[in-house]
């Protein structure tokens, strides 16, 4: 029974170890420069392929199948909804923070810059809005993806799965989310990634929210089959969240509190998403129909 413990945790192990290792370098290389956008964001880049990396390598050592990562595509109904989903969590979030006066729609000095930014001279603020929701909501994302598709390849293309076999749909839920999470501290607590609130606010707001996407993203991975619903899942949110959202969003005072990955309205609105996928998690195949696809 041991022996057998420790077999199905050795690639989880392994995967980590590695994931550390290779990670620490960018910590270091964004810490010491102090912000994400040092070496034009490359170092950024490298940080969130890291994982990535790291679980081709574990698969390298393991002689696994590189397949068993879930490449193929899937039905794409679930792509559609893991593209849909972030949009639909922010949308209810930040009408919430607008409709509330914890921040204020729009920031103008944002949609002036935009204007500027498109040569359009004068033009009517909602058209600009419009323009820049549907520009960055189509191809933001195809850039999106290919940063998001680092990380996922070994969160929810290695991970997940190695997590799903030994523990379900919760337990893998709760302890990838907070892996993920604390993943992101180094460089919430020493470069630029967080808001104007204390360290302690953000953290918590932050490793809840990944906990509570967890389930979201567990149940796409795993009900698919497929790494890509991950990799859309993570872009969407990106891009909703950090290119669009926020940014149009204006502050009205203590804003920081509510907004963003490290605000407390987007948490709580998620772990309503998180509560809605475990009520679903009866519908999910079996780990072979995860790895096997």
């Amino acid at each position: 029974m041991e022996n057998l413990t420790k077999k199905r945790f050795k690639p989880i192990i392994i995967f980590l170890s590695i994931s550390l290792a290779l990670s620490s370098i960018y910590y270091f290389l964004i810490i010491y420069s102090g912000t994400l956008s040092s070496g034009w964001g490359q170092f950024t880049i490298g940080l969130m392929w890291c994982p990535g990396i790291s679980a081709l390598i574990t698969m390298k050592i393991l002689n696994r199948n590189i397949s068993d990562l879930g490449w193929k595509w899937g039905k794409t109904r679930y792509q559609i909804w893991s593209y849909l989903t972030p949009l639909i969590y922010a949308l209810i979030a930040y009408l919430v923070i607008w409709l509330l006066g914890w921040g204020g729609f729009y920031n103008k000095e944002i949609v002036v810059r935009l204007t500027n930014s498109f040569g359009f001279g004068e033009i009517d603020s909602g058209f600009i809005i419009t323009f820049y929701f549907i520009l960055f909501g189509i191809f933001g994302t195809i850039l999106g993806m290919a940063s998001a598709l680092g990380e996922e390849i070994g969160w929810r293309g290695f991970l997940v799965p190695e997590l799903y076999k030994i523990y379900g749909f919760t337990k893998t839920s709760l302890i990838s989310g907070f892996i993920w999470g604390i993943w992101h501290l180094p460089i919430l607590l020493f470069a630029d990634y967080k808001s104007a609130t204390p360290y302690w606010y953000a953290m918590s707001c932050f490793v809840v929210l990944t906990i509570s996407m967890s389930f979201i993203y567990t149940w796409f991975r795993v009900k698919s089959g497929s790494l890509w619903t991950a990799v859309i899942l993570h872009a969407s949110h990106n891009l909703f969240i950090q290119r669009i959202f926020t940014p149009l969003t204006e502050d009205t005072g203590n804003t920081a509190y509510y907004i963003d990955e490290f605000g407390i309205v987007l948490p709580i609105v998620v772990i309503g998403f998180a509560a809605y996928y475990w009520t679903k998690r009866r519908e999910l195949n079996s780990i072979g129909k995860v790895i096997n696809i």
